[in-house]
C-alpha cells in the first residue's frame, strides 16, 4: 500500500469514491473498506502528513477540515443516534495523510 492513499487513490481518481460532502478544500467520502456499518472519512484534498504535522499548510486548512467533519458527524449522529470521530498518529496512521473516520455501529470484522 502507498504511503498516500488519499493522494494516490481517492484525490487523483484512481479509487472511485462514493463522495458524502465535498468542498473547494476538503473530501468526505464513504471508506472504500469500511470497518464499521457507517465509515466516511474525510480529508484535506491537499497533502497534510497529519493533526500534529501540518506541514507546509496552516491552520485554516485545519479548521475547514474540523467544521465538514463537524458537519458529517451531525448527519450521521442525527440519522444513527450516535457516533464517533477519531484519527490515527504514528504507526498506527496507516496513510501518512490528515485524515478523519466518522463511524457508527459495531465493527464489521
Amino acid at each position: 500500500m502507498s504511503e498516500d492513499f488519499y493522494c494516490d487513490e481517492a484525490l487523483s481518481g484512481r479509487t472511485r469514491v462514493e463522495v458524502v460532502v465535498e468542498t473547494d478544500d476538503v473530501l468526505a467520502f464513504r471508506h472504500t473498506r469500511p470497518f464499521w456499518p457507517v465509515h466516511i472519512v474525510v480529508i484535506p484534498k491537499r497533502h497534510v502528513p497529519s493533526l500534529i504535522d501540518l506541514g507546509d499548510t496552516d491552520e485554516i486548512l485545519l479548521h475547514k477540515v474540523l467544521a465538514v467533519v463537524r458537519r458529517v458527524a451531525d448527519q450521521v449522529m442525527r440519522e444513527y443516534g450516535a457516533c464517533r470521530v477519531l484519527t490515527n498518529l504514528g504507526s498506527y496512521q496507516d496513510s501518512k495523510h490528515l485524515h478523519f473516520h466518522v463511524n457508527a455501529g459495531e465493527p464489521l470484522r
